[in-house]
């Protein structure tokens, strides 16, 4: 992972804005060949635009903006064997959204389809990995950028939102999950990029699937997640890897958000030397100075959010030149990359945040970075 030497680098979480025909040929491509063959066409060419778009604005390190995949975490439902049970979510609502019964579900829903697992968990199209990383090889060998990433599901995220019906217990579940996407991990690698594992379970855990955990109880879930997730990218070098943790990519009270300072200790023992992480909506954004009394530990880089994902307002350059800021000042510039809070299209087709207006916060994250960079 390439690391601020003479100007911050950008980046960001993942997920971009899709067109209307993409998201169109999206829902129709298990149709059949044609229908396949059309949309992998699309993706292609989506890809491509998607890191255009990317390296005009001026980002260091870009991706494939998760176009071929209908969520960040949900695809796998697509690739592997074993999760053909009915579709359900065992989430409810989230417990700080359920204290305010008058704010409405529909505003923190989301229509990906979340079947069950009810047989082993195995690869069934592993060609859909070789073409995501092959577009995006293709985009990128002419692009003026300085490194792409791609982004694949963690053990434990998967866990949280395609729920287990086969395994004998969590934990068996985990792991299964665990040794088949290792596949995925190490071909992201092999193929020359940063592997970036989504990890919302770490953090939005504690509101959903585990919000009846106390506190240590919930750190051991952590912990668990975090060994899983190691023992998948045993054989990456960490500096080819980044994480992502989150509190979930939605407007919402938060006020039940565990804070980072409870569970950041384990997260820096974790393989990964990127931690990408939400720190600029206004229940995080105040946490940059948990760094002031947590050591960084040597080689690791910290990714925080300095755009807000879940808002239309574009921030003021300044604002991300603060926030930026604030970090290099604590861990120092060469251990910043500056990112933001999540993806800006995490559900293909349920953005919370206009398509146009994402891109013109992710200028506003150049022209902020550029600013601090000067004055450093």
């Amino acid at each position: 992972m390439k690391r601020s030497e003479h100007a911050v680098l950008t980046t960001h979480t993942g997920s971009l804005p899709r067109s209307e025909a993409l998201l169109g040929l999206l829902a129709e491509r298990e149709g059949g060949p044609e229908q396949r063959a059309a949309f992998d066409q699309a993706a292609a060419g989506a890809v491509a635009d998607a890191v255009d778009r990317q390296a005009a604005l001026g980002l260091g390190v870009v991706s494939d903006g998760e176009q071929s995949k209908p969520s960040y975490a949900t695809y796998v439902k697509d690739r592997l064997s074993g999760f053909d049970g009915t579709t359900q979510s065992r989430d409810g609502l989230p417990s700080d959204v359920a204290d305010f019964p008058s704010f409405t579900a529909a505003r923190n829903s989301d229509s990906v389809e979340r079947p069950t697992c009810t047989g082993p968990i195995a690869w069934r199209d592993w060609d859909a990995v070789g073409r995501d990383i092959e577009n995006l090889r293709a985009a990128v060998e002419h692009a003026d950028v300085q490194e792409a990433f791609m982004t694949a599901a963690s053990p434990g995220v998967i866990t949280r939102f395609l729920s287990n019906e086969y395994y004998p217990t969590h934990e068996a579940y985990l792991y299964a999950l665990a040794d088949v996407m290792k596949d995925e991990y190490e071909a992201i690698a092999a193929a020359g990029f940063i592997v970036q594992v989504d990890c919302p379970d770490l953090a939005s855990g504690r509101n959903t699937v585990f919000a009846s955990l106390t506190p240590e109880e919930f750190r051991g879930v952590v912990a668990q997640h975090l060994d899983a997730l190691d023992h998948a990218l045993a054989d990456i070098p960490p500096e080819r890897i980044r994480m992502h943790l989150c509190w979930g990519n939605r407007e919402g009270p938060h006020h039940k958000d565990v804070p980072l300072a409870e569970i950041i200790d384990l997260v820096l023992l974790a393989r990964p030397q990127g931690i990408s992480f939400p720190a600029a909506n206004p229940r995080h954004e105040h946490e940059w100075k948990v760094w002031e009394s947590v050591k960084l530990p040597e080689g690791k880089v910290l990714i925080p959010g300095v755009i807000d994902t879940t808002t239309n307002f574009i921030e003021h350059p300044e604002l991300v030149a603060q926030r930026i800021e604030r970090y290099t000042g604590v861990v120092g510039r060469e251990n910043v990359i500056a990112g933001t809070d999540c993806g800006l299209s995490t559900f293909a087709g349920g953005s919370r945040v206009n398509g146009d207006i994402a891109w013109a916060k992710l200028g506003a994250l150049v022209e902020g970075a550029a600013i601090a960079s000067a004055r450093a």
